[in-house]
């Protein structure tokens, strides 16, 4: 195409009368000079006659090509009496794109607007969630005081609705109600304060801008939701992430106290380390040690991974969060996402780099790895330039300084003269800041006196004389030779000369002082008095300059924020309060769960009274404590400052061990006397030996009376089921040492907050055998883990049973790759014991070889994040032909994502991955058909898809439907009133997400299949592999 066509195009909207499909006739104008220059009345009479035909297909294109206008920036105001007619059409795509209109002109056509007024509440009660946002976003968009109590009343039913999507819109609504009426606000709180109790990741982000926005200062309201908004803030969408993040900044630096104590009292012990002990003890007993709130920890701990967000604003606001609330010692992994952000646009570069500049002010080892980062490109904005040079500056010290110095070489020869004048700057600044190199730089200033470059030269000039009068006794040789300098020039002609170049400047404030100087040293018959003492003026002791950075005193500002960017309080910017002395109340945050399970909260408070530590008397109890203390103490800041669900594995790992040890020495303790007391305190070696002599017993008879499969499945007894006849000989000291080795690491592990079969005081194990194929855990075990429900659903929806377990077994490694050793794995359906949020898995490993295969382990995982995985304890060798099973625990954390590990031997290593099918990340649960059909009522609209399924009617019969859902998925049977319906329950091993399977039969060989969930996405996987199986014969 021409340039001539292209122009054409462009000037007279060609291009749309193409789009539109209409055709350019002569009749608009009798040249084509006019024709450049003609309106779209033409176009827009055809989109009315559209919008006003009795076909709903030309309705739908005429509203598709307004949006198109409004979405290119055109002003397609004069359609809206055309379009507003349509509002009450009955098709929802019309609706729709009506709707969408309508939010975008309603503020300009309020009058036409309100004569639809009760159309749009009539559209609040739509069946459709899109219509009904819809309606009520058109609805808040008229800023007309008069509909204030509808906007009121169509806000609070909106909140209540089943759909995210208009609670979130909801919560849209009540900012522009509350800018439209601020007296609504005690009304407004009342309604924010209920969606803040929304457990719906979609609501959570709006609700808190609308909490920013209507009552900052209530935080009152976000005590009971605190912890529930840090748990979901990684799900959150990202610009609510970002509102969130800054909202709970402000909650942390009110409700804790502040972690850098821990650093000043670091400090005082480095300084009062030669003090006596009196003294010591004196401060000891006045300073309290600082113990980080875990409500603190949580905050941190939950906002690290976003610094991994692809969102440059998600990362600001995490920055700051650590910046302003996280102890000084780990503020600094913050650095490198910061820095990351430097490859993206310029805009983000300047704020990035205007808070890293505010940062380095205070603490430069933050920034310092990453010195080159900051080199400057040519290019960069000049904007970008003088950032960069801040940063560096911030950053110079004695080590790197000459590096520095080279760079500023290459900076000061720059074509860029505001740039180089700038750099100039930074070179005096360094100058003063480091002295071994203050020489060096005013050499080198002094040699900028000779470029060409007339602003260099001033700034070089600027800059020298700031540093002589900094320093006057040590440069007097300086001052004394440019001084002499002076007499050979005229100095009156010379001071004449710039007086008149200042009389005609530009700036009226170099003119004002021009003016002001000239009464002063060139006196005349005006001149007031004032002349008289010109030399006491301009020669009096002044205080030498300071050359200090321009971003020092923005730290009162919050980093990220504009007014941090402006240096000045902008509109609307909240303060953040100074740290308490002491914290308020922590138990305000607590959330009132528990009360609904009152069977096991006795549990949870026995835990943490260790009862797996019943096992000796008190004495002994009390000295094995402090023989611990020490251990423990050293390692539980650094297990702290871990995220709490990395360590889950480990922990668990721990309280299994110990509580298996105390159910099954407990018999010894009750008949144990106390000389045999006496003796074991005695001798702690003696002590172990004797608990593991008794443990060891009870495995043997454990194994007598089940099967080895069970012991195959606790970490113990991994390697303890072959070598149960070989171990008879083999001496003590070996077992005290395995017995020390698992103590320790007891200890170093927090107390996990979950409650685990085996924490229970009225542990008793039954010796069932067990009925299911492969086992890992005997039938009371089963049962004692059915009884618990962890989440926070409501007390009727329990655990279930497996209704059946599929025999079907999956290859992990083939006996060739596996240089004879192979694997597969297999799902038992059974609660996980290393976590309640893991998936049980049964590794079975054959040795095929005609050798040993010897220490078979995991190595090393590469695991989606997120995900985490209990490995079994190393075996330590297999026989030939020989076999064993093994148990794993993962997190897959409610997605098919494989997890990718290596198996190892003593000699090589395979890579091998589990890939879980959606079916078995469900765990079956019991409900009444009541209960089904309230959660069901929850979930629809986003959360609901179907399919219809067609087969013979012979596949239809109830075994054959309970027989295929439940070989596919691990679903529980709910009991049906309803011959033709049939309905399953489960909630998902990772979050607890209720997963509800309907199966309608319809007339015919037809039948409906439904399913309800909190997770769409594993609810279109688990539709998409139940609709063959039911199909097929």
């Amino acid at each position: 195409m021409s340039s001539n066509s292209f122009a054409y195009n462009e000037q007279s909207g060609g291009g749309e009368a193409a789009e539109l499909g209409q055709e350019a006739t002569s009749t608009i104008a009798p040249s084509g000079a006019f024709g450049l220059f003609s309106s779209d009345w033409k176009k827009n009479e055809d989109l009315k006659q559209m919008l006003e035909s009795s076909k709903d297909s030309a309705k739908l294109d005429a509203m598709k090509r307004i949006v198109g206008m409004i979405a290119k920036g055109k002003n397609a105001s004069e359609l809206f009496p055309a379009v507003v007619k349509n509002v009450a059409s009955k098709n929802i795509e019309i609706k729709k794109l009506v709707y969408v209109y309508l939010v975008r002109y309603a503020e300009e056509q309020q009058d036409l607007a309100l004569l639809s007024i009760s159309t749009f509440q009539r559209a609040l009660k739509d069946p459709n969630q899109l219509i009904r946002a819809s309606a009520l976003r058109v609805l808040s968009s008229i800023r007309v005081p008069i509909i204030v109590p509808i906007m009121m009343l169509a806000i609070k039913e909106a909140s209540a609705d089943l759909s995210p999507y208009v609670r979130k819109n909801a919560a849209h609504a009540i900012q522009k109600l509350y800018s439209l009426d601020p007296e609504q606000k005690e009304m407004l709180i009342e309604v924010i304060e209920k969606l803040l109790k929304d457990k719906s990741t979609l609501v959570a982000g709006s609700v808190v801008m609308a909490f920013e926005e209507v009552c900052p200062d209530r935080i009152d309201l976000i005590h009971r939701n605190y912890r529930k908004l840090c748990n979901l803030l990684v799900d959150v969408e990202e610009w609510g992430q970002v509102v969130i993040i800054h909202m709970l900044t402000r909650y942390a630096r009110t409700q804790f106290v502040s972690p850098w104590r821990e650093d000043d009292g670091l400090e005082d012990n480095e300084k009062n380390f030669y003090e006596s002990d009196d003294e010591e003890k004196e401060k000891s007993d006045k300073k309290r040690p600082y113990i980080m709130d875990p409500d603190h920890r949580l905050l941190i701990r939950n906002t690290k991974p976003l610094l991994q967000s692809r969102n440059a604003a998600v990362v600001m606001a995490v920055a700051q969060l650590y910046w302003h609330i996280s102890p000084k010692s780990e503020a600094g992994v913050i650095s490198k996402s910061l820095v990351r952000l430097l490859r993206s646009n310029r805009e983000v570069q300047y704020i990035v780099l205007q808070n890293i500049a505010t940062m380095s002010i205070q603490r430069k080892g933050m920034f310092e790895p990453y010195l080159k980062s900051f080199y400057v490109r040519s290019t960069d904005p000049t904007m970008i330039k003088t950032l960069k040079l801040e940063i560096l500056t911030n950053l110079a010290n004695e080590a790197n300084i000459s590096t520095l110095l080279r760079e500023f070489q290459t900076y000061v020869k720059s074509q860029d003269k505001q740039f180089a004048a700038a750099t100039i700057q930074t070179i005096g600044r360094c100058a003063t800041s480091i002295t071994e190199v203050s020489d060096t730089c005013l050499n080198g200033l002094v040699c900028l006196l000779s470029n060409r470059d007339e602003i260099v030269v001033a700034e070089s000039v600027v800059v020298i004389k700031k540093l002589l009068q900094m320093q006057p006794a040590q440069h007097g040789e300086i001052i004394k030779h440019m001084a002499r300098l002076l007499d050979s020039i005229t100095t009156k002609l010379l001071t004449q000369y710039i007086l008149n170049l200042g009389k005609y400047d530009q700036n009226y404030d170099i003119r004002d002082r021009t003016r002001f100087i000239r009464q002063l040293i060139v006196p005349n018959e005006k001149s007031g008095a004032l002349s008289k003492y010109a030399k006491k003026i301009f020669l009096a002791q002044k205080p030498a300059p300071l050359l200090e950075s321009p971003f020092k005193d923005r730290d009162h500002f919050q980093l990220g924020t504009l007014s941090h960017t402006l240096n000045i309080k902008a509109s609307g910017y909240l303060e953040l309060s100074n740290w308490p002395e002491v914290a308020p109340d922590p138990s305000v945050r607590n959330v009132e769960v528990i009360e609904s399970a009152k069977d096991w909260t006795p549990v949870g408070k026995t835990k943490k009274e260790k009862p797996a530590k019943k096992f000796y008397s008190e004495s002994e109890e009390e000295e094995e404590e402090e023989e611990s203390s020490g251990s423990s103490s050293s390692s539980s800041s650094s297990s702290d400052s871990e995220s709490g669900s990395g360590s889950e594995s480990g922990d668990t790992d721990g309280s299994s061990e110990d509580s298996s040890e105390d159910s099954s020495s407990d018999p010894e303790s009750e008949t144990g006397s106390e000389a045999e007391a006496e003796r074991k305190r005695k001798s702690k070696t003696k002590r172990k030996s004797d608990s593991e002599d008794e443990k060891k017993k009870n495995e043997k008879l454990k194994a007598s009376e089940s099967s080895s499969a069970e012991s195959s499945s606790m970490e113990e007894s991994s390697s303890g089921s072959e070598s149960a006849s070989e171990s008879d000989g083999e001496p003590a000291p070996r077992k005290v040492t395995q017995a020390k080795e698992r103590k320790p690491q007891q200890e170093r592990q927090p107390p996990r907050k979950d409650v685990f079969l085996l924490d229970l005081d009225d542990f008793n194990p039954v010796s069932t055998p067990v009925a299911l194929p492969t086992p890992a855990l005997s039938p009371s075990l089963i049962a004692d883990l059915e009884g618990l429900n962890l989440s926070a659903s409501s007390s009727v929806i329990n655990v279930s049973t497996p209704v059946s377990v599929p025999t079907k077994t999956h290859e992990l490694l083939h006996r060739m790759s596996g240089k004879g050793l192979a694997a597969c794995y297999c799902f038992p359906r059974q609660p996980c014991i290393f976590g309640d949020k893991m998936v049980s898995v049964q590794i079975t490993l054959n040795n095929t070889s005609d050798r040993k295969i010897e220490n078979i382990h995991i190595g090393e995982k590469k695991l989606p994040i997120g995900m985490q995985m209990h490995v079994f304890h190393p075996i330590a060798s297999l026989e030939p032909e020989g076999s064993v099973t093994v148990s794993v625990g993962i997190d897959f954390c409610d997605s098919t994502q494989a997890a990718c590990f290596q198996l190892c031997t003593k000699d090589d290593c395979f890579n091998v991955s589990i890939q879980p099918p959606v079916g078995e990340l469900l765990l079956p649960v019991a409900m009444s058909e009541k209960d089904f059909k309230k959660e069901r009522g929850t979930l629809t609209g986003m959360n609901e898809t179907s399919v219809t399924v067609i087969a013979a009617p012979q596949n239809f019969t109830p075994s054959m439907i309970l027989q295929k859902v439940v070989n596919v998925a691990n679903l529980g049977a709910v009991p049906s009133g309803q011959d033709n319906v049939h309905r399953f329950a489960a909630k998902t091993v990772h979050s607890g997400s209720l997963m509800l399977v309907t199966v309608e039969l319809k007339e015919g060989s037809t039948a409906q299949l439904i399913i309800n969930t909190e997770k769409p996405l594993i609810g279109s996987v688990l539709l998409r592999e139940l609709k063959p199986v039911l199909s097929q014969g």
